[in-house]
């Protein structure tokens, strides 16, 4: 697998290139012994595994790049959008000060602009009150702990396990 002509247009990593697994067989059958096929298979399991994580490193990067450089533009126009609603505002008292005095008109804006920030303010309180912690997530670790040798046990299980190792050191000195 090469990745020197690939890639998501980023000059940059022309030049870069990942290992690849053999597509022949470089020991002819009934040469290699039991121990140099496994670690053959587990070198080739290896360069194909960081191979894979490099192609999609390579490929979630380009895409988040992509996306950070089109939302500067969801970005900008909010905020042309934001110095828009000043002018809204203004207009709004304006437009209420031919039926009513100058400053009940600028009043009633004002009022309208805290009654609109408070309701914006309790709908989001809402929305972040929903969020709950990733369950199935947590479930799938859980039962992941499980399944895995013990030597990927938690760090509880790894310090219980040290503690006796550390007494018979210690006795033995």
């Amino acid at each position: 697998m090469s990745f020197a002509n690939g890639g998501n247009g980023d000059e940059s990593r022309r030049d870069r290139t990942v290992t690849s697994i053999p597509l022949s067989d470089a020991n002819p059958a009934g040469s290699a012994s039991f121990g140099e096929l496994v670690r053959d298979a587990t070198e080739q399991m290896s360069t194909l595994v960081r191979a894979e994580v490099e192609l999609a490193k390579t490929e979630v990067t380009g895409e988040i790049k992509k996306a950070l450089q089109g939302s500067v533009y969801f970005l900008l126009a909010l905020t042309v959008l934001l110095f828009s609603t000043f002018f809204f505002f203004f207009f709004l008292a304006e437009l209420l000060d031919v039926w009513l005095v100058r400053w009940v008109a600028f009043l009633i804006v004002f009022l309208l602009m805290i009654v609109a920030t408070v309701a914006l303010a309790l709908l989001g309180y809402k929305r972040v009150k929903k969020l709950r912690a990733p369950e199935k997530t947590i479930d799938s670790l859980k039962q992941a702990r499980t399944v895995l040798p013990s030597g990927f046990g938690s760090h509880e299980e790894h310090l219980a396990l040290a503690e006796p190792t550390v007494s018979l050191k210690q006795q033995t000195k």
